[in-house]
């Protein structure tokens, strides 16, 4: 007779599902554990080579600032001799240097253009302002002086 735990394959797929919950139930605890014991370790650790060495750090920060600059020349170096390995990879280099440069200095001369414009044209406005207030203060020195030639001739 067939047993009635696996009668039913409803029955069997339950039971396996309540088994597998707690087989990952009993494992929990034990993967939290180690994880745990690993961060405590790294962490230490970390700690550790930080403030061991103070003085390998002095050894260490100069040593890598000098590899990294000895890479960046050699990098340099590689890409110079790569631009004029040859005459004409040292013609394109040379005619793409004249068209920035040619660009650079026409965009120097608008500039140059324009601020002579704005500076004309605010000479201009100043004149204009002033020319027009000399005229009214001396409009206005004539009439001061008429009305006093008046007044005078008034009194004789």
């Amino acid at each position: 007779m067939p047993d009635p735990k696996t009668a039913s394959p409803i029955r069997a797929t339950k039971s396996r599902a309540t088994s597998t919950k707690r087989t990952a139930a009993t494992k929990r605890p034990a993967q939290a554990e180690r994880a745990a014991a690993t961060a405590r370790r790294t962490a230490s650790a970390s700690a550790q080579s930080r403030s061991a060495h103070p003085a390998e750090r002095l050894v260490l920060v100069p040593l890598g600032a000098a590899l990294i600059a000895r890479e960046r020349v050699i990098s340099r170096v590689n890409d110079a001799i790569d631009h004029y390995s040859s005459p004409s990879k040292a013609s394109a280099q040379l005619r793409r240097f004249e068209r920035r440069g040619t660009s650079a200095r026409k965009q120097l001369e608008r500039e140059v253009r324009k601020t002579r414009v704005r500076v004309e044209r605010e000479l201009r406005h100043n004149r204009t302002r002033l020319e027009r207030e000399l005229r009214r203060r001396r409009r206005d020195g004539e009439e001061l002086a008429d009305r006093a030639r008046d007044r005078v001739s008034s009194l004789l």
